[in-house]
C-alpha cells in the first residue's frame, strides 16, 4: 500500500489532469513505444510551438482522470505505452502528431481522440490532421470574400464607365 504522501501526490496529479481534460477542446492519445530521445525532444518542441501540452501519463492515473472528466470512452485504449496531447486548438495536436507518426510508423501511432465534443478513431484523427490550420482557413475565406467584393466593384465601375460613354 502506498504511503499517504504518495497517495496524495497521485490524487493531485489525477485532479490536475481531470481539470485539463475538462477544459480541453482536443485530446489525442498516442502509443509512443520505441521513440528515441532526439525524436521525442523534436516532437515536444513542435507541440509546444502549437501550444499543445504533451505528457506521458500512467494508464491508471489517466483512466481515473478520464472517468472523472466524463471521457469514459477514451479508457478503452489505455493499454501499453500512452502519452496524451491536450490543447485548446481542435486541430493542432492531431496535425503535429500525425506529421510525426507518418515518418515513424513502426513505433509511434495515434490511439484515439476527443475533439470538439466528439470521440474520434485513428482514421478520423488523420482526416482532421489533413485540414489546414484555423489561420489558413480564415485567410482562405477572407480571400474568397475579398475577390467577390473586388469583382462586384469592377462590375459597378464598368457600368458607370458605360453610362458616361453614352452620355
Amino acid at each position: 500500500m502506498p504511503s499517504a504522501q504518495v497517495l496524495s501526490e497521485k490524487q493531485a496529479q489525477v485532479a490536475a489532469l481531470t481539470e485539463k481534460l475538462k477544459a480541453a477542446k482536443s485530446v489525442v492519445l498516442v502509443d509512443y513505444k520505441g521513440i528515441n530521445v532526439a525524436d521525442d525532444t523534436k516532437l515536444r518542441s513542435d507541440l509546444r510551438a502549437e501550444n499543445v501540452e504533451y505528457s506521458v501519463v500512467k494508464n491508471t492515473l489517466l483512466t481515473l482522470a478520464c472517468k472523472q472528466a466524463g471521457l469514459d470512452e477514451l479508457t478503452a485504449v489505455l493499454n501499453g505505452t500512452t502519452a496524451v496531447a491536450i490543447s485548446d486548438d481542435e486541430v493542432a495536436p492531431a496535425r503535429v502528431i500525425q506529421k510525426y507518426a507518418s515518418k515513424n510508423k513502426e513505433f509511434f501511432n495515434m490511439k484515439m481522440g476527443y475533439v470538439g465534443g466528439n470521440y474520434m478513431n485513428v482514421d478520423q484523427l488523420k482526416a482532421l490532421a489533413a485540414l489546414p490550420s484555423r489561420d489558413v482557413l480564415i485567410a482562405q475565406v477572407a480571400g474568397s470574400l475579398n475577390s467577390i467584393i473586388a469583382s462586384f466593384a469592377r462590375a459597378i465601375s464598368e457600368v458607370a464607365k458605360k453610362k458616361e460613354a453614352e452620355a
